[in-house]
Parts: C-alpha cells; structure tokens; sequence
C-alpha cells in the first residue's frame, strides 16, 4: 500500500511551491531529491519550481531546505521563503510576526505584515549583495552578483527579443560557473522600476525570482542604472526591492499565496524509496 505525504501548494508571485513540513511527519528513508523531481512534475506530479521542506533547527527556529525540480539544492529562494513564513505564521496558535529561519545562505528574518491575523505581505532582510565582477557570454555583459546564491545580470533594451529559453541554459550550466547559475535579463523603466527576466538554476523559466530580483536591483544601482529604491516587475507581479544605505542589506517585500492543500502519493517501491 503507497504511503502518503501531507503537503501545502503555496507561491510568491506565480513562484510555486509545493511545502512539506518534516517536523510533523518523519520523512526518514525517503529519497529528497528524488522527491522533488517527482512532486514538482507539472504532468506526472504536483507541479512546482521547487519543494520547500521544514525542519527544526539548532541555530533558528525553523530550518527551511530547498530542491529544485531537478533535484539539486538551493541556498536560498527569495519567494520561497515569504511562502515558507506565511505556512508558519498561519499555523500557530499565538502569532509571532518576526520569524528566524535557518537556511545555507545563513540566517534569514522574515517579518509577517498582517492584517486581522492574515499575512498580507512577508518582509525580508536578504542581507548585502556580492558583487563578483562581469563576464561576457552569448554577447552580453553579465554582472555577477551573489545573494548568497549565484547570478548572472544582464542588462537590455527590449526583452521581448530574449530568448529566455535558449540563453537561459547555455549561462547557466556555461562553465565559467562551476555551481551553475541564475540569469536575469533586466529592462531599466525609471529610476525606480526595473522588469526582469529569470531563468532559474535547476528550474528553467519562472513567473518570478525573489533573490534574482534582489541581484537585478543590486546591478542596477552599481551601474548607476536605477535608485537605491525600485519596484521590480516580473511575470508573475511585483516585489519592492530596497538596497539599505544604513549596513548594506537588501530589503525585499512581497506577497505569499496558500493555493491548496492534499496528499501526494508515494510510489510502491518499499519502504517509502521512489
């Protein structure tokens, strides 16, 4: 008989998730990146750009883990970990709007903005940005930049001619980038707006990027392209982005969506293997 998983669909922006939550549910025996291959399958699975799991810390109060629809593993997703705090703003009895997550880009503090108890927006200090210098690929100059994760912006005149799903690819796995890359292809609209293009390391095309819009701003502003300041417009809406003059740190302020909620089906192969 196939055991199942409890899991919550949620997204940040059209960024999807699907959330298991490790604390209340042994997930020993399991094969995680296996998982999230199968679960994030847009046809044979759940459909997601990633799998969000949560885990009890040492150093936090909750551990948040992140696999790609390939399987490999994320050092941090801007728009996941806004979903990641709403799942547990939502979930306790006595809400707490200031939160600490342990993640591999180190320690994050989303702060719950709500209204009556619901989470209307997730503030996040993201923490300073890195610059790494430039590179020339496929005839653009890329600004790499490190959110703790890695990418690679670019700037353009006019996004309807990238193709997103033919350079996306060719940088990411270019082997300038040992860990791969995220790219992001930008278009400067004001000061104080920007519209990005991303394509996700081990995800490919996504509606949106919490860090890559972080690393776009951070690019823009180093290049005397924008304000500190900026909303930034992807796909699937808008994040406020904010480059703090006071220690350096990146301020991203979004929304986070609870979609539904199920049980997701493990394969019959034995002792909960897939």
């Amino acid at each position: 008989m196939n055991s199942t998983l409890e899991f919550v669909k949620m997204h940040g922006i059209g960024n999807d998730f699907v959330l298991i939550d490790g604390t209340r549910r042994s997930l020993s025996g399991i094969d995680l990146p296996e998982l999230a291959r199968r679960a994030c399958h847009r046809k044979f699975g759940i459909g997601a750009d990633g799998l969000l799991l949560v885990w009890p810390s040492k150093r936090a109060e909750f551990r948040m883990q992140i696999l790609n629809p390939d399987g490999s593993e994320a050092e941090m997703c801007g728009n996941g970990i806004r979903c990641f705090a709403k799942y547990l703003y939502d979930g306790m009895k006595e809400k707490k709007e200031v939160l600490s997550v342990e993640t591999k880009a180190g320690i994050m503090v989303p702060a719950i903005i709500a209204e009556n108890g619901v989470v209307k927006l997730v503030e996040v200090d993201m923490g300073p940005p890195k610059d790494e210098g430039e590179i020339i690929l496929e005839g653009y100059t890329f600004k790499k930049i490190s959110m703790g994760n890695p990418h690679a912006v670019t700037f353009v005149d006019d996004l309807a001619l990238v193709e997103l799903d033919k350079l996306g690819p060719a940088i990411e796995n270019n082997s300038h980038f040992p860990n791969r890359t995220n790219v992001e292809f930008v278009r400067v609209l004001e000061k104080n707006e920007i519209e990005v293009l991303v394509w996700e390391r081990g995800a490919g095309i996504t509606l949106a990027c919490g860090t890559g819009a972080c690393a776009s701003l951070a690019a823009a502003v180093l290049s005397g392209r924008t304000d500190r300041r900026a909303v930034v417009h992807l796909p699937g809406g808008n994040l406020d982005i904010e480059w703090q003059d006071s220690d350096g740190h990146l301020i991203m302020r979004g929304p986070a969506a609870t979609v539904f909620e199920g049980k997701y089906y493990l394969p019959d192969t034995g002792k909960d293997k897939i």
